[in-house]
């Protein structure tokens, strides 16, 4: 193997495992160019897809996006209705693309206010990519991390209702599970775009130990390179294997290069 494979795959066993990012600033990057805000929302589908794309092509194991909170509800109608349609639309159209780049697609969050062309949308979208074993890209929709917390403590509630579970057994490694069976599992590094320095009420449990990098860069002109350099900063955080920050970045890059493209 060459020295550059060689220090490529030292840097990829270094990367996160579970990367889970905010995709703020749509609206701001429209409002700039004297746009409506859905349109700067049309554009960040394109910067998921280049995430996807880098992600699977360093074979991460998952990659959770924050597309629609609990709290987006309180937006104009005129832009929640927007959304929905976008996100009709968008799993209609990128699905397929998924299941051939063997991407596991689920939707994490609470569907029940949603359309029901929407929910079996949903339902259609994740029977068709359930049967991939590479990436797993999870969407949080209508999602809020103390709505997360509360669902599970339901959960085993109700196992405790059933008599299948002692109330002196629910501790932490108990809603861990819970938890990561019903929605996601622990998270490695954290992005958040678009200047803000806040984490929203996004995978609250899951974050507990997570590296947090915040991009001034509005997400829709977050590409590859940008991802790089997120990735960078958390292996410079953890290890480095005798490599620069920026030696990871061309590293990360030029392997991507030579990659097929997500398509």
């Amino acid at each position: 193997m060459s020295s550059s494979l060689e220090q490529i795959k030292a840097v990829k066993d270094a990367l996160p495992q579970h990367v889970a990012i905010i995709m703020d600033g749509n609206g701001r990057w429209a409002q700039q160019r004297g746009k409506l805000r859905v349109l700067g929302h049309q554009a960040g589908v394109k910067a998921v897809r280049k995430v996807v794309s880098l992600a699977t092509q360093l074979e991460l194991k998952s990659l959770t996006l924050f597309a629609f909170s609990s709290e987006n509800w309180r937006r104009p109608e005129e832009e929640v209705s927007s959304l929905m349609n976008l996100f009709l639309s968008v799993l209609q159209r990128e699905v397929k693309k998924l299941k051939n780049n063997n991407v596991r697609l689920r939707i994490v969050g609470d569907t029940s206010r949603f359309s029901d062309k929407l929910r079996q949308r949903i339902q259609a979208a994740e029977q068709m990519t359930a049967d991939n074993d590479g990436l797993i890209l999870n969407i949080a929709a209508n999602y809020g991390g103390r709505w997360d917390i509360a669902q599970a403590a339901q959960q085993l509630a109700q196992q405790v209702a059933e008599g299948t579970l002692q109330a002196s057994d629910i501790d932490e490694q108990a809603l861990n599970q819970q938890i990561a069976a019903e929605s996601v599992a622990d998270i490695d590094l954290l992005i958040r775009t678009g200047g803000e320095k806040r984490i929203s009420n996004f995978l609250l449990w899951q974050m507990a130990y997570a590296e947090l990098f915040f991009s001034d860069v509005l997400w829709p002109d977050f590409d590859e390179q940008a991802f790089a350099a997120a990735l960078a900063c958390y292996v410079q955080r953890e290890r480095r294997f005798g490599c620069t920050g920026e030696q990871v970045r061309k590293l990360l890059i030029s392997n991507s290069m030579n990659e097929e493209n997500f398509a």
